[in-house]
């Protein structure tokens, strides 16, 4: 079994990454929101009250992005240069994806992870009042199955 890196016999440390090579590192996430299916038509068709929901999200993605190391406390700034994501329709779903690249000594993982999360969660975000039962609970929508589908460290 491996040993915990960010947990020594001090207590709790940001591993040390000084020694390593600066090379190419590429991250992929995927996660998938659970909406009706007249939620789905709506957001394609741009009628939905808060505005552009696919935009809201790419921009909120990317910014999430750029904001790991302050909101997962072990995580390294890491100079990006570059992110997208995009997203496919499903009849009940929208599956999100967020593609982190950098050249660092570190992994951009936990970066393509935070964008796609809260991509999902802007699109919650915007659709609510959609999405909501007569009792103002949600029983259909979900998020799920976020997950690094591909890690590149090295050539691109």
């Amino acid at each position: 079994m491996k040993d915990l890196t960010h947990v020594d016999e001090k207590g709790v440390k940001m591993v040390e990454v000084g020694h390593k090579d600066v090379v190419f590192r590429k991250a992929v996430a995927k996660g998938r929101i659970r909406l009706k299916p007249e939620t789905i038509e709506l957001i394609k068709a741009g009628k939905t009250k808060k505005g552009n929901v696919i935009a809201a999200a790419q921009i909120a993605g990317i910014l999430a992005v750029k904001k790991t190391p302050e909101l997962i406390p072990l995580c390294h700034p890491i100079p990006l240069t570059g992110v997208d994501i995009t997203f496919e329709f499903g009849d009940d779903y929208i599956e999100a994806t967020c593609e982190v690249r950098a050249y660092y000594k570190t992994g951009v993982e936990m970066e393509a992870l935070t964008g796609v999360s809260v991509a999902l969660l802007t699109i919650w975000d915007m659709v609510k009042a959609v999405e909501k039962d007569e009792n103002g609970q949600y029983p259909f929508t979900r998020i799920e199955d976020i997950r690094v589908v591909e890690k590149v460290k090295g050539e691109e």
